[in-house]
């Protein structure tokens, strides 16, 4: 699902691009948006503390075969959760390996490859320090 949420909206339209109107489902929660209150720790181990509000929107739909899926994806976009929804709802079905390869695998190998590029980029502008020994010591 993380993968889902995070994947840019235009990617998973592209890869998804025929099934929500080819796969029979009702919405049980359609497209709605929300905020949520996100939570921070100093440190990373310290107290928690309220950090801000974050738009998201969520939908929830049952295939006619009778699974249910969910999403939360940040932001207002109403499609982008309708179709994790259902991707979700299909990784239930006899079709989980056809999305894995055709919808998650893609989404996978691209945000692998963005990480790496940025990992790149900052390694590109790594100084090394370093000291000499003295051989007084």
């Amino acid at each position: 699902m993380s993968l889902l949420a995070t994947a840019p909206a235009d990617r998973i339209g592209a890869l998804a691009a025929g099934l929500v109107a080819a796969v029979p489902h009702a919405m049980l929660r359609p497209p709605e948006i929300g905020a949520v209150m996100t939570r921070g720790r100093t440190g990373a181990t310290g107290a928690p503390f309220n950090l801000g509000e974050m738009t998201v929107t969520r939908c929830s739909l049952r295939l006619a075969s009778g699974e249910v899926g969910h999403a939360y994806v940040q932001g207002r976009d109403r499609a982008k959760a309708h179709q994790a929804a259902l991707v979700d709802a299909l990784m239930q079905t006899e079709r989980a390996a056809d999305m894995r390869r055709d919808i998650l695998e893609p989404l996978r190998r691209a945000r692998d490859d963005a990480r790496l590029a940025r990992a790149e980029k900052a390694a590109a502008t790594r100084v090394d320090f370093f000291t000499l020994v003295r051989g007084e010591d």
